[in-house]
């Protein structure tokens, strides 16, 4: 029977998201080596995280010690923005968000754990979905938020997936326009991100030995793909 610790104070998304990805036979909620880890599948442990990844670089780190590990974390391609009332009974209103995540967006966080995919035992799973984002009125000073703070947020679909294995699976992520050898700044215009985000990607391929960097033009770093042998 599956096990229910740490269900009590589940968000929304994180439930959905565990209930899209467990299979018939797989264990839930289930305590190893000190942790509740969300889903057993056999050796297999697979943990969700819909925040930032570096609160459990610990928690993934430990479990590699003695168990193949499964990281799953979701992008929001598109995001509607749902205003409540204080006592979330009414809602005042609802809009979509003009940013949309892309496969690239999860580099953002993996600055946090850039060399567990180099670990043997760890695999990736970044979820591609869609998300509402239910928001109350507390009268918060943040000028941003303008009195409005994040609630809950919730899962309305999935709509790809992306699988990483091993560091060599991230090589589909470099685009195959890109010239052998190249810089943060071509692979922000080929990929359609901001250079600080292309600077995040280099960042992270580079330690897990995907690329490698074989000189420098201007102020710009050269790298080339690895296995390259063109400088």
């Amino acid at each position: 029977m599956p096990n229910s610790i740490g269900t009590l104070n589940e968000k929304p998304l994180h439930a959905a998201l565990k209930q899209w990805i467990a299979l018939p036979d797989d264990s839930i909620e289930v305590p190893v080596d000190g942790f509740t880890v969300d889903i057993v599948r056999d050796r297999l442990m697979i943990e969700i995280q819909t925040a930032s990844l570096s609160r459990i670089r610990r928690k993934l780190t430990k479990l590699l010690e003695r168990h193949p590990v499964r990281l799953v974390y979701p992008i929001a391609r598109d995001l509607w923005i749902v205003r409540q009332s204080r006592n979330g009974r009414k809602v005042l209103g609802r809009r979509k968000s003009p940013k949309h995540g892309t496969i690239e967006s999860v580099f953002e966080e993996l600055v946090g754990i850039p060399r567990l995919l180099v670990h043997p035992g760890f695999s990736l799973q970044v979820v591609i979905i869609q998300e509402e984002q239910v928001r109350l009125y507390d009268g918060s000073r943040n000028r941003w938020r303008k009195g409005w703070s994040s609630h809950e947020r919730r899962l309305l679909q999935v709509v790809d997936q992306w699988i990483f294995e091993n560091p060599r699976d991230m090589q589909a992520l470099i685009p195959a326009s890109l010239p052998d050898v190249f810089t943060t700044a071509d692979l922000a215009e080929a990929t359609g991100q901001p250079v600080w985000l292309a600077q995040k990607m280099t960042y992270c391929l580079r330690l897990m030995e995907v690329i490698a960097v074989v000189g420098k033009r201007s102020r710009w770093i050269l790298y080339k793909r690895s296995g390259s042998t063109e400088a």
